[in-house]
């Protein structure tokens, strides 16, 4: 099944949103190699490509996890989540429709 893990970063967390960058990415392209990863990135804070000093205000991952426990403990790992970047995560079902 396909889940949406939506995140929402604690205000000010530019720097440790940095700081811990690699290793998010590297959980991230596991998924990708398994092929279970639909899609990744974060909300810029602004409307803008590269939001600079604005930072972001969360992130947004569409994977497939074999259960909605799997998904939401692949999520509690996340190092953004480990090191308080995020300050709530939700993980919930999502069914694609479009593009087919």
């Amino acid at each position: 099944m396909i889940y949406a893990i939506i995140s929402e970063d604690v205000a000010g967390s530019l720097e440790l949103r940095k700081q811990t960058r690699p290793a998010h990415l590297e959980r991230l392209r596991i998924l990708q190699d398994e092929g279970r990863l639909l899609l990744a990135g974060p909300h810029p804070a602004v409307d803008a490509e590269d939001p600079g000093p604005a930072g972001f205000t969360g992130s947004l991952i569409v994977a497939e996890f074999p259960s909605l426990a799997d998904a939401e403990a692949w999520a509690d790992a996340d190092p953004y989540r480990q090191a308080g970047v995020y300050a709530q995560v939700t993980v919930k079902p999502f069914r694609k429709v479009l593009p087919s």
